[in-house]
This record gives structure tokens, sequence and C-alpha cells, in this order.
């Protein structure tokens, strides 16, 4: 049996946290400058309130997965609620737990804060994480627009 430990990333794990980072953001078809790798690394490793915060898994000592989340001010509640922002785990260990476990990770520490609501998006053809999101969270009817650049 494989042991998996989920804990915040911290400096020593830039190497790795690139390049999970870089294979989520090549799923999606995206890229970021070396200026956002940089800043968002920064961030991570901040501790500041209301900064993005990063958890790293490891299976038997090996980064495999990441979540990126952040604490944020809502209008229709006092409390803050979570934005997960990013969750990617490689390939090679999906369908094993790993997602499940980040999101798990991010969840304990909205609790721990006092964060009742945490959500995040997903694209509509993520079939495979789909699957596990709909066994973890609720599908909401909401449809996510942004600026016209």
């Amino acid at each position: 049996m494989s042991k998996i430990v989920i804990r915040p990333i911290v400096a020593s794990d830039e190497a790795e946290w690139r390049r999970l980072w870089t294979a989520y953001l090549t799923f999606y078809k995206a890229s970021v400058s070396e200026e956002v790798y940089a800043t968002s690394f920064k961030r991570l490793l901040s501790g500041a309130d209301n900064e993005f915060r990063g958890l790293i898994a490891l299976q038997d000592g090996r980064p495999v997965g990441l979540a990126h989340y952040l604490f944020h001010r809502h209008g229709w509640r006092v409390e803050n609620v979570c934005y997960l922002q990013d969750l990617y785990a490689d390939p090679d260990v999906r369908g094993t737990g790993i997602g499940r476990r980040l999101i798990e990770a991010v969840y304990a520490a909205a609790d721990a804060e006092g964060c009742p609501q945490v959500y995040w998006t997903t694209q509509h053809f993520n079939e495979v994480a789909r699957t596990l999101y709909d066994r973890i969270g609720e599908l909401t009817p909401f449809i996510k627009y942004q600026r016209k650049v």
C-alpha cells in the first residue's frame, strides 16, 4: 500500500511544484510567464491572510499532485468562502484517491478557518475529474462569464 501525505507547499518544493503546475496548465492549454510562476509561488509561501495557499500530495515521498486555494469575502455571508482554484494529479496516479485527498484537505483547511463553503470550477470536457467532483461536491446551475479582452 502506498503512503500518501498531503501537506502545505514549502520553499524546497518549488521545482516539483513548477512541474506539476506546468502539467496542469498544459492540460487546460494555458501557459503563464516566468513572472507569474515566481509571483504565484511567493504568494503560496507567504502565509498572509487573504493570500493563496497551496498543498502538495506525496505518494511514497514523490510529489504527484497539488491544490491551490484562497479564502475570500462573499457578499451573501459573514464568513469567508474558499475558492479551490487549481487541482492536479499526475496522470499515472489518477483514480488512486490523490484528487479526493487534496480536496478533502482543502475542506479541512476551510473548516479550520470557520469557512463552510468551498467551491471550484472545471471545464465541461474534464469528464474524468467530474466523476470525482460529482461524488464529493454538488454541481451548481451557475455559468461562468468573464470580461472580453
